[in-house]
């Protein structure tokens, strides 16, 4: 593990837009041994991506190397031409990309998209094309890999998907492997098995892994040496264990300290605010001419919980549990069978006008804090846009109110004439809880509200989120599959999994000794062993 594969020296990396070059990332050094996993560590917008992405020249042509090397096989390949530089790229060294299904070509197959790496760098087509097809998704754990091999990316879970990457990334067997956020996207169960999917493969064809990630749990999991970046530059390079229990540097410090901690909002429990009895949202499956309803996908089905005031139910489970879709259906913005009680008052047997009134009672803050905010407009008419739809005070009280709930979220009044794509994705979090706040609700569903965003951003948004609670003594449904941020902020727990519960209770007993295996399941992926919840 001692041989270096590739060594980057002294690397810089500029984008020039119109203007004067902008350096992001200012003389990197490190080395990729054969065989280990070094793990290239940081914040969103450090420069680990453009760095690793800087190896195969992948980079937009905005992009310059104004020094530095990056020395593979005696060769800069830096300097390289691009017809010499396309026979390594995914023969010698492969990628991994974060989002399979935005890297995965949705016209394509499966096997047409891996078939093409060997064609390309191989020459195999035909039945050889096939059976090496077959062998490689039997290989990163497909299962029934014959009959995948005429699916669509779309017809596959996300798992699915960055397990078909994988297979395309090993089809000719490279040296290195670089893995960008290679499990961001997905649940925490099924990062475990792409993660020890990834540690069985490299044991397996002795291949050099680098990885791109901000997630320290898995780094801790998977790594022999750790760098860690800031603002472009490398503050701290170490062997993991030594890393882990001894940072130098502030900065790595801070990242390793970034996990939320502490309990919920100590608010004592109020009158009951929401009960749900018996809630059920089934979509119904309809088939022949006639387009009958032979079955039904049932995405919720029998939820029974009641909240008190002041609380909050954190509400957790993979993709497609149905955690999404019960926030929803009590919010009415689905249809649903079943009883919801809001505030004393029947919700499920209400029109939407009837509702309309009580959605000022009732706000919700989603995950992706850029697609939910309105480009065309500034962060004040997005904030006091519901004032003025519920005819709330005068222009002038209007203004003062949109003031108030910027300096409770901890942002600049003065930010309000700006637009979303001038903040970064924390701050625009944080106008998102703003426009939520503004209306003083009692009842916050907050759909994912962290994680599109690094941890250092996700326990200040934690932290903000609980001090608002203990204030004004507000209701919260906390849908995550993020077990450490729920862990921080939920009084009472609720584990969902196919549209039913398996447990429930307070979040504090199930955390300590969760009874249910799914629960359990989820708790060792999430690198959360029972008993911690101290």
């Amino acid at each position: 593990m001692n041989e270096s594969l590739i060594e980057i020296r002294d690397l810089q990396v500029a984008f020039s837009q119109g203007g004067a070059p902008q350096t992001v990332v200012h003389g990197v050094s490190f080395d990729i041994r054969r065989g280990e996993t070094l793990a290239l560590v940081g914040e969103s917008g450090s420069g680990k991506s453009v760095t690793a992405h800087s190896i195969l020249r992948l980079l937009p042509r905005s992009s310059s190397h104004p020094s530095g090397s990056i020395r593979y096989g005696g060769e800069d390949l830096l300097q390289l031409p691009e017809r010499r530089l396309r026979g390594i790229r995914g023969n010698r060294i492969a990628m991994v990309f974060q989002e399979p299904m935005t890297s995965l070509n949705p016209l394509h197959t499966v096997e047409k998209q891996i078939a093409e790496v060997l064609a390309l760098h191989k020459g195999l087509s035909g039945a050889a094309a096939r059976s090496r097809v077959l062998e490689l998704l039997e290989l990163v754990g497909i299962p029934e890999p014959a009959k995948r091999l005429k699916a669509y990316p779309h017809e596959l879970s996300g798992g699915q998907r960055q397990r078909v990457m994988i297979a395309m990334a090993l089809a000719n067997e490279p040296e290195i492997l670089i893995a960008d956020e290679p499990t961001t996207a997905l649940d925490v169960t099924v990062q475990l098995k792409i993660l020890e999917l990834l540690k069985e493969l490299q044991a397996r064809l002795g291949m050099a892994l680098l990885l791109i990630t901000h997630d320290l749990n898995l780094v801790r999991r998977i790594a022999h040496r750790v760098c860690v970046m800031q603002r472009g530059r490398i503050v701290e390079q170490a062997e993991c264990a030594q890393l882990f229990h001894a940072p130098q540097h502030p900065y790595t410090q801070e990242l390793l300290s970034a996990d939320p901690s502490g309990g919920p909002a100590d608010n004592p429990p109020g009158k009951p605010l929401l009960a749900v009895d018996d809630l059920r949202v089934w979509f119904p499956i309809r088939k022949g001419l006639l387009r009958r309803t032979v079955d039904h996908v049932k995405a919720v089905d029998g939820v029974n919980f009641s909240l008190p005031q002041g609380q909050t139910l954190g509400i957790v489970g993979e993709s497609g549990s149905g955690k999404s879709t019960l926030g929803l259906a009590i919010l009415r913005l689905i249809g649903s069978r079943g009883a919801i009680r809001f505030a004393g008052q029947n919700l499920d047997g209400l029109d939407q006008q009837q509702v309309r009134p009580l959605r000022r009672q009732m706000q919700v803050v989603f995950q992706d804090p850029f697609g939910s905010l309105s480009p065309r407009m500034s962060v004040g008419q997005i904030i006091g846009e519901g004032l003025e739809i519920h005819g709330i005070g005068t222009p002038a009280e209007r203004e003062q109110a949109i003031i108030a709930a910027l300096v409770e979220v901890g942002l600049d009044p003065a930010s309000r004439h700006r637009y979303p794509h001038e903040f970064s994705g924390g701050q625009r979090q944080r106008i998102a809880i703003a426009r939520a706040l503004v209306l003083k609700p009692q009842l916050i569903l907050l759909d994912e509200p962290t994680s599109a965003l690094d941890r250092t951003v996700q326990r200040q948004v934690v932290e903000l989120l609980r001090s608002l609670q203990h204030k004004y003594n507000l209701t919260y449904l906390f849908i995550s599959h993020d077990l450490a941020v729920v862990r921080a902020l939920s009084h009472q727990l609720m584990v969902v999994r196919h549209g039913k519960v398996v447990e429930q209770g307070e979040a504090r007993a199930i955390f300590h000794a969760p009874q249910h295996p799914y629960t359990q399941q989820l708790l060792e992926a999430a690198f959360m062993a029972p008993g911690t919840a101290d």
